[in-house]
């Protein structure tokens, strides 16, 4: 298991388009992947799930990856989260 903090930096947080995007990229990878702020722990897989986040700028979260590709998939995460417009 995997578990890699990163802080939001979109000015407007994650919403609806970068989310959609997120579960996109997510879905690539075998391993399980979750996505962790605060109390929750969301299927980062999942397009509900993740709309429930509410996730605004500045905010740190948690990127938890396990299974056979969990390094290739925690790094391609923070990547997405660091880069994404």
């Amino acid at each position: 298991m995997i578990r890699k903090p990163v802080t939001i930096q979109l000015d407007n947080g994650l919403e609806a388009r970068p989310i959609a995007l997120l579960v996109q990229e997510a879905s690539q990878y075998a391993s399980q992947i979750y996505i962790e702020i605060k109390e929750k722990r969301i299927n980062a897989k999942s397009i509900m799930g993740m709309m429930s986040l509410n996730v605004h700028s500045g905010e740190e979260l948690t990127v938890v990856t396990e299974g056979e590709d969990e390094e290739k998939a925690a790094q391609g995460i923070e990547l997405f989260l660091n880069n994404v417009k």
